[in-house]
């Protein structure tokens, strides 16, 4: 009994100093970026969506439409939302923003992605983690807040 004890404690921490590795390996990676003009396609692991590659029915998720009469600046609406949300922004051309969210207990580090396409009047979005294979459906919960606060916020009243 006491040899099974001690196999377990060494197996849990075994696993917390993982975690923890993979954590601080997240910290140094970057967001994918675009390529021709567009958000990349998700990697062959669940732990991402995106918007914009229709083809990818795995992460496929709807983009945002953005209001005729969006009470405010669009890519400020957004931002700001990321912020409240507890993201960094890190880059911000105007049309494209990148931000990263960090989770509370070991530091995993998220991609977040938007591109925003004001020929189809559409903001497409992409969420992913930098390691590890699978997210609990945190980068689609993610994405779906983002949503729902844009809409909210870019209401005309």
């Amino acid at each position: 009994m006491k040899k099974a004890s001690i196999i377990i404690i060494i197996l849990i921490i075994s696993i917390v100093i993982l975690f923890i590795v993979l954590g601080n390996i997240s910290k140094s990676g970057k967001a994918a970026g675009l390529l021709e003009g567009e958000l990349l396609k998700c990697p062959d692991k669940p732990n991402c969506v995106c918007s914009e590659q229709k083809d990818d029915t795995d992460h496929l998720i709807d983009p945002i439409i953005i209001p005729r009469n969006t009470a405010g600046d669009t890519l400020n609406i957004l931002k700001e939302t990321i912020i409240e949300l507890g993201g960094e922004i890190k880059t911000d051309t105007g049309t494209y923003v990148s931000a990263t969210f960090s989770s509370a207990l070991f530091g995993f580090v998220d991609d977040l992605e938007i591109r925003i396409d004001s020929k189809q009047n559409v903001i497409h979005i992409r969420s992913a983690s930098r390691v590890g294979y699978g997210d609990f459906g945190a980068n689609m919960k993610r994405v779906e807040l983002i949503k729902e606060l844009f809409s909210k916020k870019a209401e005309v009243e």
